[in-house]
């Protein structure tokens, strides 16, 4: 599960709850087999049928919302199996826990303020493995050692298995440019859950309305941008003019980002790093063969969308340590 996925179900709560709905929280707490979907993935479920996000391709989701029907009415935590090796094309048995979902206010914010301030955090699950009720079932959020219960009232066990993962903060794009490649980046990358930055120079006269997807807007020439390029941050640089890159280059200097990535051809690239070079000798060598120019993986991309999902894949492939193959190429399995 991404922490963007539990930011939707956190919104979908808070908004269910103003209107006295219950909800249910279902949890792939473990795995036999292979699945669509790995251990720690979430959906929230509300009493007037509505889902948020899913365990499965689309295949499970009516069997879970049909075993939490019981799940509303007592309001006591269940683990049920869904055997995929009969119904789908997944060779596995799905152990997903479900759970009344209710929070309390302090919990909730101390989950957004953590989204806020961009640290990872915890979320465990108590199970056993195999169909049945229990009211020592349950699941919480672990935040700079403490321990804070997706449900009030509910007290950890110590005689059950459990399921622990670690939720880094949402992956950041940072797009320095506003022309309309970067347009179509930003709405590909928002679709992705990305949390979306866009840098564009003020005399551009563009707003964040133009920009659907993103999450912040900043106006800022390279002398006035400040950048926390942490390791769950991409940029990409893409103002489509050559001086404004060489600004940037020089202003992010020495940054640390997950993906640094330059829009244009590698004889442009090759003139950026030099002319870097004579205006700030002590540039990193690490820096420069950390930049990724021509950005983008070869996908005889033409379209700018075309172009946004060739970078998008970039990007993916670097955070993931992998090398972009087709599956088909692929040995073993599809996940680790």
């Amino acid at each position: 599960m991404t922490t963007h996925e539990l930011k939707k179900i956190v919104n979908s709560y808070e908004a269910a709850h103003k209107n006295g709905q219950k909800a249910v929280l279902a949890t792939v707490v473990a795995l036999e087999g292979s699945s669509y979907r790995r251990p720690g993935v979430r959906m929230l479920l509300l009493e007037d049928g509505t889902m948020v996000g899913a365990v499965s391709g689309g295949c499970v989701e009516k069997e879970v919302y049909r075993q939490a029907l019981s799940v509303f009415t007592t309001q006591v935590p269940k683990v049920m199996t869904y055997d995929g090796r009969y119904r789908l094309g997944c060779e596995g048995i799905l152990f997903i826990l479900l759970e009344p979902f209710r929070p309390s206010t302090e919990v909730v914010n101390r989950f957004w303020d953590s989204i806020g301030q961009r640290t990872a955090f915890g979320m465990r699950s108590y199970f056993n493995p195999h169909f049945g009720e229990d009211v020592n079932y349950g699941s919480v959020l672990e935040m700079n050692e403490t321990v804070l219960p997706l449900r009030e009232g509910y007290v950890i066990p110590t005689d059950l298995e459990s399921f622990h993962q670690t939720l880094p903060p949402c992956f950041r794009l940072v797009i320095i440019g506003a022309e309309h490649d970067a347009v179509q980046l930003c709405s590909m990358a928002g679709l992705m859950g990305w949390e979306v930055t866009i840098v564009a120079h003020p005399k551009e006269g563009k707003t964040a309305m133009d920009f659907p997807g993103s999450t912040n807007f900043v106006n800022a020439e390279a002398e006035t941008l400040h950048i926390n390029a942490d390791h769950q941050t991409a940029i990409v640089l893409m103002t489509h003019s050559y001086v404004k890159d060489l600004q940037f280059l020089l202003a992010l200097c020495g940054h640390e980002p997950a993906y640094f990535g330059i829009l244009g051809p590698a004889r442009r690239r090759e003139k950026l790093f030099n002319e870097l070079l004579e205006q700030n000798p002590d540039t990193p060598l690490e820096f420069i063969e950390s930049l990724h120019g021509p950005a983008g993986l070869e996908l005889g991309a033409e379209t700018p969308q075309e172009i946004a999902l060739s970078v998008l894949s970039e990007i993916l492939a670097v955070i993931n340590q992998k090398e972009a193959i087709s599956l088909r190429e692929k040995k073993g399995r599809i996940h680790a």
